[in-house]
């Protein structure tokens, strides 16, 4: 491909919970810009990751999942990721294959909310049917793999594993021929487009979602109140906000333990991040019913408007 020919663009990340589009945002980046945690319905707003080469420049966008759960912050999720659709030159869908391999019954509902959309898509698509590593028989895929491809005519089918990086590069590849023809948008060494406290409150946050149980994370939410870099450190005070008084002394631990663990963690990654000593002070405060106050969330930065 000539230099008149470089190719720029924006690719959307759509998809179910936990499918694996942070992991494979991060793979294709070859460094985290976006939190991974075992448990779905983790990404909240959408995460920017840009990947600069001689001949391209693809700027990945990720988003919450689409799912049909109910409530207030569940609709400004869905309304962020369908958003981010509309902005897109290339739409990638990212599906759990492993899933529907050994619970085929899941399928149906988990494309039910983007079956028509993408039906209809008159842009390029493609689908990475995510996770083939976790079956040894790759068998098994090929009629996931050919339901796939009676559903969506107009998509372009890719097998992959993000975790192992496993078939990114053809489908790369794919992405990149259906890019326009633009210079680079952004500078090739920069590798997100948001700002570096919203990376520290997010991962704040994954820390949370790694020590926490069950829902508790998910009435979470983390704003970075101070920032300051002296240059040879950098100090940050970041508000863990939760929505009833009985989640702040869950998240504290006994002793403090739980509080302490995410600080030591979240620390040490923003230490690598950011390539400079850090000092963490996190605080919990109690915002009753937040995850339904759209004004709060609007100030948090999780709506799309």
């Amino acid at each position: 491909m000539s230099n008149t020919e470089h190719r720029c663009g924006w690719v959307a990340m759509m998809g179910p919970p936990n499918a694996g589009k942070s992991t494979m945002l991060n793979a294709y980046l070859g460094q985290k810009v976006a939190i991974v945690t075992p448990k779905p319905q983790t990404t909240r707003n959408q995460v920017s990751g840009i990947l600069s080469s001689p001949d391209s420049q693809v700027i990945f966008m990720d988003t919450p999942g689409i799912h049909q759960l109910r409530g207030k912050m569940n609709k400004i999720l869905l309304q962020t990721a369908w958003h981010t659709l509309s902005g897109a030159d290339v739409v990638m869908v990212v599906l759990d294959g492993s899933l529907y391999v050994d619970r085929p019954g899941a399928f149906d509902k988990d494309i039910e909310p983007l079956k028509e959309a993408i039906l209809n898509e008159k842009r390029a698509v493609v689908v990475a049917v995510n996770k083939v590593d976790k079956f040894r028989d790759k068998a098994k895929m090929l009629p996931l793999l050919e339901k796939l491809s009676a559903l969506w005519p107009n998509a372009e089918v890719f097998p992959v594993s993000a975790m192992r990086r496993d078939g990114l590069e053809p489908m790369l590849e794919y992405l990149k021929k259906h890019l326009p023809v633009s210079e680079k948008l952004y500078p090739e060494d920069q590798l997100s487009t948001v700002p570096v406290r919203f990376m520290a409150s997010e991962v704040v946050r994954e820390k949370l979602f790694m020590e926490l149980r069950q829902e508790l994370p998910y009435n979470c939410a983390v704003e970075i109140e101070k920032w300051d870099d002296t240059g040879e450190r950098v100090f940050v005070n970041a508000v863990i906000y939760v929505s009833r008084k009985s989640h702040k002394s869950m998240v504290i631990g006994k002793q403090g333990q739980n509080l302490k663990k995410v600080g030591t963690e979240a620390r040490k990654e923003l230490q690598e991040m950011l390539r400079q000593k850090v000092h963490l002070e996190l605080w919990v405060k109690v915002r009753e019913g937040w995850t339904e106050d759209v004004s709060f969330m609007r100030l948090l930065g999780l709506s799309s408007s």
